[in-house]
């Protein structure tokens, strides 16, 4: 089943995001190449593709896992929990209807 994780930043979250993405980025990869990943990426924290010194808010993840409680677990190893840039998770079921 589907999964949307969502991520909330800590203020002034982009020194941390960018020491913790090459393991975050690897993680996302390896759901990738086992064809679990639907979609992911960050929310700007302004409105703006590139945000720059703003950073990001947050982030989204759409992929497949066994059960809402797998998520979680995947969710709470992933490197931008562990090294602070989270300061809230959610984890919820998500049924894709388009595309």
């Amino acid at each position: 089943m589907l999964y949307a994780l969502i991520g909330e930043d800590v203020p002034n979250s982009l020194d941390k995001r960018l020491a913790a993405r090459p393991n975050h980025v690897a993680r996302l990869k390896a759901l990738q190449s086992e064809g679990r990943l639907i979609l992911a990426g960050p929310f700007p924290a302004i409105d703006s593709p590139d945000p720059g010194p703003a950073g990001f808010s947050g982030s989204l993840i759409v992929a497949d896992f066994a059960s809402q409680s797998d998520a979680q677990a995947w969710m709470a190893d992933d490197p931008y929990v562990t090294q602070g840039v989270f300061a809230r998770t959610t984890v919820r079921p998500f049924k894709q209807t388009m595309p």
